[in-house]
């Protein structure tokens, strides 16, 4: 149901959304929605006909978005149409399709088994838009939140909420290629703590991926060239949101384990339905170290050189595989070998490399924001992050001491004065917007020329009500009841990049 684009907001607590399960959980809570009824496919298994059935009945229907796909015209479509072996394997959707198209004649049509040539060669890279299956199929939805409702017994009056119970990356790897450093250093599910998952966010380091042709660091948090605001910005906001939430960061591995091992993105689909079937209790990460189902990887020396393998944090264990993937698979050893759960058993030289890619980049990525100044924006647990991965250490600490550890716990960040700030801005920043409100009814009142309107409008009534707000919004209560939530950036909404 997601795909690049969402809105998220921050709830202080579990008391401020009524109806939720009762599962204990006292940090705050994040609520997603999708800002987009369609979604950016790549359907790479449809380039064998009758392989994905979903492609070919959404491609063979009206209204379609579609790129690097080949216009087929009749001739081309001939050679399809006449093959009877191929053209008997593609589903009835498509065979209609084009069928019709053959029979008539005319213009062009696209196969779904048949992305654009280019250079003589079938682009890596075909895409389409595909409607959500919950709007093509909205009577799953109703049913999943008639459910919902009827265990939580939720009146039909009353909102119904689905917060954020687990944030599972993923991350594109590849064995090394001429020109292409090695990523392929994790296994299945990997957990790092915060300051080391931030490394990751900061630097974006992805794998070579099937629609561009290189590798490397996308930037931060992998939007910034869509964002008219400074990476810091986004950096800040989100370190704040994963300290209130307490979400554990877990990451999945896609295209290689190991420069052995090629997995697609066959692991990224398979942790949801893992993670489905694991309790609160079982899904965090203090649980899994206690059993055994996790454990930590250390920096080592490797021909004099030192390897900081710590920057990829836990990895799960056999025990894990035995214990939780049993749930799925029947013997899940046998597909979760020693070779992919420690891919350095693979190749320790591709290892290596590996890790070394990953620090490296992280270092050349963190010097940017020390280079451009805006880490004097970054705020404090966030500062000392870049200090370490730019230079090593932070006023002689590097990421392994206790007090770097400490400025990324939720105690700290509520104790903080910038973050104190951060609540205090978001106050002004709402008494400023109902001054306006208020001040804009007032003077609407005032002119004689809209009497006509002010009944039937009720103004009297709304400038009455947006002046209790502005009231609640000016007391000490409004600024505590706002404790868990992201507050405001100090930087703004008008502070954008310049050349």
């Amino acid at each position: 149901m997601e795909d690049d684009i969402s809105a998220s907001v921050v709830v202080p607590t579990a008391a401020v959304l009524p109806w939720l399960p009762d599962d204990g959980y006292q940090m705050s809570l994040k609520l997603v929605t999708n800002c987009e009824y369609r979604l950016f496919q790549r359907p790479d298994d449809a380039i064998i006909p009758g392989y994905d059935k979903q492609t070919e009945l959404n491609m063979s229907g009206p209204g379609n978005f579609m790129a690097n796909f080949e216009p087929l015209d009749r001739e081309k479509l001939a050679a399809v149409v006449e093959d009877v072996m191929t053209f008997s394997k593609f589903t009835p959707p498509m065979q209609s399709l084009l069928s019709e198209a053959y029979r008539d004649g005319k213009g062009f049509v696209v196969s779904s088994a048949h992305p654009r040539l280019v250079n003589g060669k079938p682009s890596k890279n075909p895409r389409y838009l595909e409607t959500r299956v919950d709007v093509v199929k909205p009577l799953r939805k109703y049913v999943a939140e008639v459910g919902a409702r009827l265990h939580r017994k939720i009146p039909l009056n009353q909102p119904l909420c689905h917060p954020v119970d687990a944030v599972l990356t993923g991350r594109r790897n590849n064995p090394p290629e001429p020109g292409i450093r090695p990523l392929a250093v994790y296994n299945p599910i990997h957990y790092q703590e915060l300051p080391e998952l931030f490394m990751d966010f900061i630097s974006s380091l992805t794998g070579k991926s099937p629609s561009t042709t290189g590798a490397g660091s996308e930037g931060a948090l992998t939007k910034g060239p869509f964002n008219a605001l400074r990476g810091i910005t986004d950096l800040n906001n989100t370190l704040v949101s994963y300290i209130l939430t307490g979400y554990p960061g877990f990451s999945s591995s896609a295209g290689h384990i190991g420069p052995d091992t090629r997995v697609d993105h066959d692991i990224s689909l398979l942790i949801p339905e893992i993670w489905a079937r694991l309790s609160r209790r079982e899904r965090e990460a203090d649980y899994l170290l206690q059993h055994g189902y996790l454990e930590p990887l250390t920096d080592f020396e490797h021909k004099g050189q030192l390897v900081m393998a710590s920057r990829l944090g836990y990895r799960i264990t056999s025990h894990f595989v035995h214990s939780l993937m049993g749930k799925i698979f029947d013997n899940p050893y046998a597909v979760f070998t020693d070779e992919i759960l420690q891919p350095e058993r693979q190749n320790l030289e591709v290892f290596v490399d590996g890790v070394n890619n990953i620090v490296e980049t992280q270092q050349r990525v963190a010097q940017q924001y020390l280079d451009d100044g805006s880490i004097e924006d970054a705020c404090p647990p966030l500062y000392a992050l870049l200090h370490i991965m730019a230079i090593g250490h932070y006023q002689g600490k590097d990421a392994h001491h206790p007090e770097i550890r400490a400025m990324f716990t939720r105690d700290y960040l509520l104790a903080a004065d910038w973050y104190r700030e951060r609540l205090e801005i978001k106050q002004q920043r709402e008494l400023a917007l109902w001054q306006r409100h208020v001040g804009y009814l007032e003077a609407f009142l005032r002119d004689n020329s809209h009497q006509a309107v002010v009944g039937e409008l009720k103004l009297a009534e709304r400038l009455q009500r947006a002046q209790r707000k502005l009231q609640e919004l000016s007391g000490p209560a409004y600024l505590e009841s706002l404790v868990g939530t992201l507050g405001a950036d100090p930087l703004g909404p008008y502070r954008c990049v310049t050349a």
